[in-house]
């Protein structure tokens, strides 16, 4: 059973393949000190065989993050959590709602949603092996499946079994017909549906996950919910996080201006570029900082076309400021 104390999840940054990794998750703990910040996806047996602290390391600096975990064997979750938990994550999250082709192969992800009593079984071991919340993020459904009765199900199979916690994307995932950027857009959103799971299963925390488009968005479609987990809005266009903590939390935001935001994070790039990293590696995450911003265009081209050469520097993050209007006011 879980012993660690509860996390607060009234925000958080959705796990998303290739683009939450820790220079992300870095980049946007400099906006936001309060946000609940996910890994990508992790594949247990990787965990379990692979490069360990390349796949699952961290820096201190992210917290409050968590790990979303990929599979279908409750004896690899189980140790590949125990790991996880040991490198310091605060809480451990059960992917049941990718629907790529390498996650279907691998019996995890959204088609998880045709057997509950598996997951019911996966979370169990994960909650019997760790201290820190063990939660599942996971869809409506799948394919033909009733979206009402394929979610209760699996909420209430994995609650019978200790689990509290829920990030419902508020769509269906066709598994066959739709690739995996479709199945992020095409399939319709009910939010309705998560706002009545809530409200017939009060004692569960209930996040919604789906086309939430800014901090205002999230806020008003949550009002009777426990929280929001924003993905491509933040990813896109980041500075939205910038008044997270006020908004949402009832603080003080860490930075006012895009400015201060990168004055805060030249230390970690520069740290980054010291150990032998490539600036690419973290500027690709902040192409959208000064999105809907005059010099914007400027920004992205010079980081996409400079920060990718061979040797690339500050100089170059220097340049692509440069290009923006000096009257940038406190937002």
């Amino acid at each position: 059973m879980s012993l660690a104390a509860p996390i607060d999840r009234r925000l958080s940054v959705a796990p998303m393949m290739d683009w939450t990794d820790r220079h992300c998750r870095a980049f946007h703990r400099v906006l936001t000190r309060r946000t609940l910040l996910y890994t990508e996806m992790a594949v247990d047996k990787a965990i379990l065989n692979g490069d360990t602290p390349r796949l699952i390391g961290f820096d201190a600096a992210e917290h409050p993050v968590a790990i979303q975990l990929g599979g279908s064997e409750p004896g690899d979750l189980a140790r590949a959590a125990r790991i996880a938990e040991d490198y310091g994550y605060a809480e451990i999250n059960l992917n049941v709602g990718c629907p790529s082709d390498r996650v279907q192969s691998g019996r995890f992800g959204a088609c998880l949603m045709q057997e509950p009593e598996l997951v019911a079984d996966c979370v169990a071991a994960m909650q019997d092996a760790v201290g820190v919340p063990v939660t599942v993020k996971c869809r409506i459904g799948v394919d033909d499946q009733e979206p009402e009765e394929a979610l209760f199900t699996l909420v209430d199979t994995v609650a019978a079994r200790g689990i509290a916690s829920f990030a419902v994307h508020a769509r269906k995932a066709w598994l066959k017909g739709l690739s995996p950027k479709e199945n992020r857009s095409i399939p319709p959103l009910d939010y309705d549906l998560v706002r009545r799971l809530k409200a017939e299963r009060p004692a569960l925390e209930i996040i919604l996950n789906g086309g939430l488009e800014d901090l205002e968005h999230a806020i008003a479609e949550t009002a009777t919910l426990d929280g929001a987990m924003i993905g491509r809005a933040a990813y896109h266009t980041p500075w939205i996080l910038a008044r997270a903590d006020s908004a949402v939390f009832g603080e003080s935001d860490p930075v006012a201006t895009r400015a201060e935001a990168l004055a805060a994070f030249r230390p970690y790039i520069a740290a980054h570029l010291r150990s032998g990293g490539r600036l690419h590696d973290i500027t690709r995450h902040m192409l959208g900082l000064f999105a809907g911003e005059p010099g914007a265009r400027q920004w992205r081209r010079i980081l996409s076309e400079k920060a990718t050469r061979s040797g690339a520097g500050l100089d170059v993050l220097d340049e692509a400021e440069a290009a923006i209007p000096s009257r940038e006011e406190a937002a």
